[in-house]
């Protein structure tokens, strides 16, 4: 037998001696192969090569067995070639999967993984994660529950969702508590972004009030600024400092403020006692209340109240956030 030749990727060739390991599979295929390839790609290959042989024969014989003939030539060709076409993903794809995770051929793994993922279906997807389960592919095992997640009613009526719910309890425990924690992940995830939304908000009422109150706007303006409307341009946050002026404009003249019955002056204050806990410049600081505010709570003594230590804390940080995203106010 003379000198064999063995295409490597798509145009080029290399010229290898002949066989010293022959394959053999269940359905009585013969693959020869090269030792020193198998060793190059996984250690597997090597710990079973170095295996002394049983029988006093110059040939040395692998079985591999339980897979179709053509998915094991396939994965000894991605051995020399380090490709696997299409049809082959399509075809032997798990068959592919597995052996690539028990004989350690991580490259194949990926390109499984890959092919896989892109090959889920609503039928084949409780199989699909079974197999990653097994050959420990947190990739593909994370598609799969994302799938079942989304379509659950109709992996419900699948031939492999009825077969784990009769014969594997343990499994249907561990997609349906995966679909639950995902579920209040989603949730968190929904309120942490409407709690983000109002922090923006209120960053931007906070910079929108020591914009007024620093050279004014529109309708409202400190002391000694004069506003003349016919010069005076909408800022970049009008509708937002539309509607603070409002409300400071109410508060100036409202009679029910002092008893507390106004909620229009209640919210007011509100903004007003959470700029003190957020302004770093009180000596100099041009909003209303601000140093009284902050001096009042020095003198009797009291400690900062921790619920809105924590909001100013927050509401700052939203602050931040949107100076670097936004544009100046101009």
């Amino acid at each position: 037998m003379g000198a064999q030749t063995i295409p490597i990727g798509c145009n080029n060739t290399q010229v290898l001696p002949e066989p010293d390991v022959f394959i053999h599979t269940s359905g009585g295929t013969r693959i020869p192969a090269h030792s020193t390839i198998l060793v190059s790609v996984s250690p597997v290959w090597e710990n079973i090569i170095d295996q002394p042989c049983k029988h006093r024969s110059s040939e040395r014989v692998i079985q591999i067995h339980g897979v179709p003939c053509n998915a094991v030539t396939a994965f000894v060709n991605f051995h020399y070639s380090s490709r696997c076409s299409d049809e082959e993903m399509e075809e032997y794809g798990m068959h592919l999967l597995t052996l690539s995770h028990v004989y350690m051929v991580s490259q194949l793994k990926q390109r499984c993984v890959k092919g896989l993922t892109q090959r889920l279906t609503v039928e084949n997807v409780v199989d699909m994660f079974q197999l990653a389960r097994l050959c420990d592919a947190p990739d593909l095992r994370l598609n799969c529950m994302k799938l079942l997640t989304n379509h659950f009613k109709a992996v419900e009526k699948t031939e492999g969702w009825k077969f784990i719910n009769q014969n594997d309890p343990s499994l249907e425990l561990e997609i349906l508590r995966f679909m639950d924690e995902h579920q209040t992940r989603k949730e968190n995830s929904r309120r942490q972004k409407k709690e983000q939304g109002l922090y923006m908000e209120l960053g931007e009422a906070m910079e929108c009030l020591e914009h007024i109150c620093t050279v004014g706007c529109t309708d409202v303006g400190p002391c000694h600024v004069e506003i003349r409307k016919e010069k005076m341009k909408p800022c970049t946050k009008f509708s937002t400092c539309q509607g603070l002026q409002l409300l400071i404009r109410h508060f100036a003249t409202c009679k029910r403020r002092i008893n507390g019955r106004c909620l229009r002056c209640k919210r007011m204050w509100q903004l007003f006692k959470l700029h003190s806990y957020i302004c770093q410049q009180t000596d100099s600081c041009k909003v209303p209340l601000c140093s009284q505010i902050q001096f009042k709570m020095q003198q009797e003594k009291r400690k900062e109240d921790p619920r809105w230590k924590v909001l100013a804390k927050k509401v700052a940080s939203a602050k931040v956030i949107s100076s670097l995203t936004l544009p100046k106010r101009k």
